[in-house]
């Protein structure tokens, strides 16, 4: 609101310098004042959001702290190694990721032109699952349409097996975490009644204490589980993409053999 208050200052000042002629003077002073002004409050701006980055990375930080670094350190470690294997699937998945329809009218084009040994050499030269299928298919072409069927449905099931690798682990983190999160917050309210027992009072700064302690734990581990259940979904959702490929392209693979045999 500053900035754009400033602005339309200067514009009504250079409007009226314009129809006043006469004053001129008056009017560039007070131009050169306002950027001045303009150029203090964007300072200032600059150096509060700096401010705030800086207190809200010493605010996680202390609170990280104040948790525990037993608890913690493990929700901690579990996020790093979610984060890991959910980065490794996605530049997988996305690298196995191929264009169908092109590697299909590549396949019939070589069957036509060379064979089926032509066929091998263009999936032999592609990335990705479905090029994997479609080559042990051809390979099984010489021993019928049916051996082809069930060489393919046999290696998707095996290229389906390499797209789901580690997923599981990323499943057992979600549930980790914020289980940890709550054993933290138990352990966090039994200390606290420690301390009210040993001290032989109910003292309001004995409880807040562990009752604190306990909540960040929970809230580490709510946290770490709600980032990571994002990237799993993202991940299901992509092998399913390449598992619904595979199959739709196998079908069309079989059929394009059937209709070269005849």
């Amino acid at each position: 609101m500053k900035r754009l208050f400033s602005i339309l200052t200067i514009a009504g000042v250079m409007t009226f310098g314009t129809a006043n002629a006469s004053i001129s003077a008056a009017p560039a002073q007070t131009v050169s004042t306002v950027i001045t002004s303009i150029s203090a409050v964007a300072l200032q701006d600059e150096a509060a959001a700096t401010a705030t980055d800086e207190s809200f990375h010493q605010e996680l930080k202390k609170r990280f702290i104040e948790g525990g670094p037993g608890f913690m350190g493990i929700v901690l470690i579990c996020l790093i190694l979610g984060l890991a294997i959910a980065i490794e699937r996605i530049i997988y998945l996305n690298l196995a990721t191929t264009n169908s329809k092109k590697l299909l009218d590549s396949v019939e084009d070589a069957l036509k032109s060379g064979g089926v040994e032509a066929a091998k050499e263009v999936c032999r030269n592609t990335k990705g699952p479905v090029a994997s299928i479609f080559y042990q298919g051809l390979d099984r072409s010489h021993e019928g349409i049916d051996m082809v069927e069930k060489s393919v449905i046999a290696y998707g099931g095996v290229q389906t097996g390499q797209l789901e690798k580690n997923v599981s682990w990323i499943s057992l983190f979600i549930a980790l975490a914020p289980m940890l999160g709550f054993m933290g917050t138990v352990i966090g309210m039994i200390q606290a009644f420690d301390k009210i027992e040993a001290a032989g009072d109910m003292q309001p700064s004995l409880v807040a204490g562990g009752i604190k302690v306990a909540l960040l734990t929970t809230v580490f581990g709510l946290v770490v589980a709600i980032i990571l259940q994002v990237f799993y979904n993202y991940i299901i959702a992509k092998i399913d993409s390449i598992v619904n490929d595979m199959e739709d392209a196998s079908i069309s693979l079989i059929d394009l053999l059937v209709a070269n045999k005849k």
